[in-house]
């Protein structure tokens, strides 16, 4: 039998409508854990004195209803495939919460019109009816936030986004989260990768081992000793314009 563990611990977060934030913190930090209680794939316990968690100010949600407030973008979801998915059906399938169209599904002409425009906004229409498996791992990224933002969701939580791109996959990367910033999304970054956080994520939260150990602007928070401290090396913040970035001290 596994032993209970508690992943967060004092854990007090309020995130502000229209606010970007990125909540940086080494693998083990409870980052997952976070996201999961966040979108309701994890409960907290019941019965802690003083606990209370709300999303948009709700107690209690249907998923499928959360989901259309909160888009959620995690690498991860490619490992769950089982057949092969062209980019269109992987995005009309966050329609259904499914991953890829099956044939019970019935899509409505509003819905491929919606479709067609989030190709076009995330610049991948060329790649409507290429399978997932025929691109590259930037595209597929591409492709996963496309199939989040068939709601039109509020906010969006990227989760390791760049998780295993090259450089080049990257840059384009950073550049489709600050179009997306400026187009009114809400982005919640959670990453262990500081030149991740573009320019328009001014809110930084530190997570280690459970806990949340920095809260406030990236300028105060993204310094070389906190950030030594949290990954447990010595570390040196290097600032070009406004993005960040970390080298061996």
């Amino acid at each position: 039998m596994q032993e209970d563990r508690r992943v967060l611990h004092n854990f007090s977060l309020h995130v502000r409508h229209g606010e970007h934030i990125a909540i940086l913190g080494p693998n083990g930090s409870g980052k997952s854990s976070l996201i999961k209680t966040i979108t309701r794939d994890l409960y907290p316990l019941v019965g802690v004195r003083g606990f209370r968690f709300q999303v948009y100010g709700q107690d209690i949600w249907e998923v499928a209803d959360l989901r259309s407030r909160l888009g959620i973008v995690s690498p991860d979801l490619l490992n769950h495939l089982r057949r092969e998915v062209t980019a269109r059906e992987m995005i009309l399938s966050g329609y259904f919460s499914s991953l890829g169209l099956w044939p019970h599904q019935r899509v409505t002409p509003s819905q491929e019109r919606r479709t067609r425009s989030i190709l076009h906004f995330m610049e991948i229409s060329h790649l409507a009816e290429r399978p997932l498996a025929a691109m590259s791992s930037g595209e597929q990224r591409r492709a996963l936030i496309a199939r989040a933002l068939v709601h039109d969701p509020d906010a969006l939580i990227l989760d390791e986004p760049t998780n295993n791109l090259d450089p080049g996959a990257i840059r384009e990367f950073h550049v489709i989260m600050r179009k997306l910033a400026r187009a009114g999304h809400s982005l919640v970054l959670v990453t262990h990768h500081i030149a991740d956080i573009i320019p328009e994520i001014e809110r930084i939260i530190l997570l280690k081992n459970g806990r949340i150990v920095a809260d406030g602007p990236k300028a105060r928070v993204l310094t070389s000793r906190r950030l030594s401290a949290l990954f447990g090396a010595r570390l040196r913040v290097v600032r070009q314009n406004a993005q960040f970035d970390l080298v061996s001290a």
